[in-house]
This record gives structure tokens, C-alpha cells and sequence, in this order.
């Protein structure tokens, strides 16, 4: 039997995976339900995960998978316009005419932009195609250096700057180059009429965690049940140690696949991953009229979050029971701030004050729900060097043979952390076990 730590989507992939190989599988989560970041919230239509998701076009293993278990035909590829709050106006950012429309910047800073952002190196006058192939050669050069040579100054400070503040906060100048470099390749397809192409599933990411547990079955997942220690013989894991509300239980296993946090790897090996993490605090507001007309809108102004995501902007309201539907987002550095230690009322009072003040016309009436959800380590910090710490999906040579590892800080989840990415550290795990037992 392979035991299975973590019932998120990676967690859930990992088992899939294993049992078409022919492997028994048991997986065990500590909370009361699976899914991890793609849990949800009931709506007065369809249900909606507490964090905001959608995918890329390069995302292709999650469209594979969703095929595989008979829920491909409920992905749905839909326009997501973005734009970009600054100083009390919002500029859509979507069409060509939009962008050259945006006043922050220069006609040359915009075409420095575009350049990077269809990955042609245009330093020295003559345009150069595979520069920013290989990330790695980026992995050691500070976000800021590398945007003001490759684009401009003004590129940095008008533009990335306010997105770094808001994604990294203090940690903004630890970021990797790579990083960056990785987001726009991971971005999705970009219909120049009408703005960027994402994906998302009728009904939510829900149809796709209730397929996978279908495939699993509902016999081979334990809910409630936290896995408390690894036991090793011989220099090889044999059980596992769960506890549950009705006590501590030990099940003999081949192999476990942890598919949690580095912190629980931690906790029950004594490895040491040096991955810092930070916090996320998403809000998902209901209103019965619409903000804006943006899905996305990022945010340079002095505001507690750093975007805010008009989620029926994307999906129809129809599909909500005719409810208006936005997340706030906020990502935190330090557990000492404001948005983590505030409670839900205080910070529904706060943040809303704040949509006040952007938008003079929002009315606090039109809010029928603010619900909160929290997660301390909601991402990577993807500083300078993380390649070098992360960690190795089969950890034989540094804690024990039949070990491995799945969670966020896999090498599936660089240069972004996705759900798509979960599914490959969980198939990558796998597929490992697989050719060390034929």
C-alpha cells in the first residue's frame, strides 16, 4: 500500500496516478474535506473556490487529466480583460489601442514592454529570440536590475514596480528575474480584439476535485485524519502513524508521497526546506451589481490589497444566481500585519472602506456577503537561488527509501505555483515509484 500525506489536488493527482499503475493507495488529510486551495464556498448557483483560480492555455496536464475523467468538456476558455487602477482611473490594458492609450508611460517604455513580453531581446538594436530560453540564467539576478536593463526605467517604475509591492510587499527585492521571466511564459493566449484568453471549468474547479475523488474512491481517502509520523526500517519508510478522532492508528505502507507543505515534510522527516512562504487573505465579496467591467484590475494606490478580481466579470453572474461576485486579495509577508491579525469584521470594514474611496459610486448595501478565507502559506517567495532549495521528489539519498515529495516546493511548482503544477508533482511521484518497483 502507498500512502498518500495531503488531500489537495496534487495529493488526489498522486493516487490517480498510482492506482492506474496498479497500486493500492490510501490518502489521508488532516482537515474535513479535500481539495486544498481549490476548496469552495456555496453560492445561490454554482459553488466558487475560496481562492481565485483559472488557467493558462500552457497548462496543459489539468486539461489532460479533466479529459481523462470524463470533465473536459465542462473547461471552458473565456475572456479575461485586464486593466490597471492609478490615481482614480482604471485603464483597461487589453488592445493594442488600450495600452498605447495608457498614459504612465512613454511610447518608447511601452515598446520595450511588448518586446519583453513577447520575449525578444531588442538591447544593442538587433533582436535577439533566445535570451530568456533558459530561466536559470536568471535565477541569481534582481528583478529590478533586469527590468531596467532589458526594458526601461520607466517600465520598472511605472508599470512592475506597484505589482511587485502588491505581490511581494518586503520581499520585492529578493525576487528572482526568473520569475518574472516565468510568469510571462506561463500567461495565457491573448486575443488582441478583446484581451486574454483563461480557462475555467462550468460549475468551478469542484467538477474536477469530485471526478478525481470519484476515481480514487471515497474508501481510499480518510478525511480527519492527520499523519503524525513517519517510521522507518532499515533505512526504508514501512508506517505511518495517523491520528483521527478516534486516536492514533499505524498503517504499514511501501512508500509515502507527501503532498503538503514543506513545514509537515519537516515536521515528520527532519528535512529542511529553506523555501520561504507567504500568506494570502482572499475575501469573496457578493453584491448585486457589478464594480467594474474588469476582470482583473491591478492596483497602484495606497489600498490594504493588492487586486481586486471581479470573478462575474469572467463567468456570467447567471451562473451565481444572478449575484455579483469579487474577490480582494491581499498577500501578506510578515503574520504581524494588519490583514492577518485583523478579524473578519474589521477587515470587511476596512477593505470596503477602501473600495469606497477608489470607487465614490460603490454602495456598501449593494454587499450581501463578505466571507474571508486565509491560508499562511498560500505561495513561494521565488527569491534569488530557489532552484537550489527545492526540494527533490525522491528523497532516498537525503531522508529514507521510499519518501517522497509532491507539496509546493517541488520543482513542478517554478517559476509558478498552479494547480496544474500540483498535478505534475503528483504524477512526477508516481510515475518515480512506478520505475523503482518494476
Amino acid at each position: 500500500m502507498i500512502s498518500v500525506v495531503g488531500g489537495g489536488i496534487a495529493g488526489l493527482a498522486a493516487a490517480y496516478r498510482l492506482q492506474r499503475r496498479g497500486y493500492d493507495v490510501q490518502v489521508f488529510e488532516a482537515s474535513d474535506e479535500v481539495g486544498g486551495l481549490a476548496a469552495v464556498y456555496e453560492t445561490a448557483g454554482d459553488p466558487i473556490e475560496k481562492f481565485y483560480h483559472h488557467l493558462s492555455k500552457s497548462e496543459r496536464t489539468i486539461v489532460e487529466l479533466a479529459e481523462d475523467l470524463g470533465v473536459g468538456d465542462r473547461l471552458e476558455w473565456l475572456v479575461g480583460k485586464n486593466a490597471y487602477y492609478v490615481d482614480g482611473v482604471v485603464h483597461p490594458l487589453d488592445t493594442p489601442w488600450e495600452i498605447l492609450a495608457y498614459p504612465h508611460m512613454s511610447v518608447y517604455d511601452k515598446f520595450r514592454l511588448g518586446m519583453l513580453t513577447m520575449e525578444i531581446d531588442v538591447r544593442g538594436g538587433i533582436p535577439q529570440f533566445d535570451t530568456y530560453d533558459d530561466l536559470a540564467a536568471f535565477e541569481d539576478v534582481p528583478i529590478r536590475d533586469f527590468l531596467i536593463e532589458h526594458t526601461t526605467r520607466g517600465v520598472y517604475e511605472n508599470f512592475f514596480e506597484p505589482l511587485l509591492d502588491a505581490k511581494f510587499g518586503s520581499r520585492k527585492d529578493d525576487v528572482s528575474a526568473a520569475w518574472l521571466l516565468g510568469r510571462i511564459k506561463f500567461r495565457g493566449e491573448r486575443d488582441l480584439l478583446r484581451g486574454e484568453i483563461l480557462g475555467y471549468f462550468e460549475g468551478g474547479f469542484a467538477p474536477l476535485v469530485d471526478a478525481l475523488v470519484d476515481a480514487v474512491g471515497e474508501e481510499n481517502i480518510s478525511t480527519g485524519a492527520r499523519v503524525t509520523g513517519l517510521d522507518l526500517d532499515g533505512g526504508a519508510v514501512d508506517a505511518i502513524t495517523v491520528e483521527t478522532d478516534d486516536g492514533e492508528a499505524a498503517w504499514s505502507t511501501d512508500a509515502a508521497v507527501v503532498a503538503a507543505m514543506p513545514n509537515v515534510l519537516e515536521e515528520l522527516t527532519g528535512y529542511d526546506c529553506e523555501i520561504d512562504f507567504q500568506g494570502a487573505v482572499c475575501a469573496v465579496v457578493t453584491m448585486d451589481e457589478p464594480l467594474t467591467d474588469t476582470y482583473w484590475l491591478n492596483i497602484a494606490h495606497d489600498a490594504p490589497f493588492g487586486a481586486l478580481i471581479e470573478h462575474t466579470n469572467f463567468v456570467p453572474p447567471e451562473r451565481y444566481g444572478g449575484d455579483h461576485l469579487l474577490y480582494v486579495a491581499s498577500y501578506i509577508q510578515d503574520y504581524e500585519e494588519d490583514n492577518w491579525r485583523m478579524d473578519d469584521d474589521e477587515l470587511e470594514d476596512a477593505w470596503l472602506d477602501h473600495v469606497e474611496e477608489m470607487f465614490p459610486a460603490f454602495d456598501r448595501d449593494a454587499v450581501s456577503a463578505f466571507r474571508v478565507a486565509r491560508n499562511p502559506r498560500a505561495a513561494p517567495v521565488y527569491e534569488r537561488g530557489y532552484l537550489d532549495m527545492i526540494v527533490p521528489y525522491d528523497l532516498a539519498d537525503e531522508v529514507a527509501e521510499g519518501v517522497y515529495y509532491a507539496g509546493m516546493a517541488s520543482r513542478a511548482q517554478y517559476p509558478e505555483r498552479s494547480l496544474n503544477g500540483g498535478i505534475v508533482a503528483g504524477y512526477e511521484c508516481a510515475d518515480r515509484i512506478a520505475e523503482k518497483r518494476n
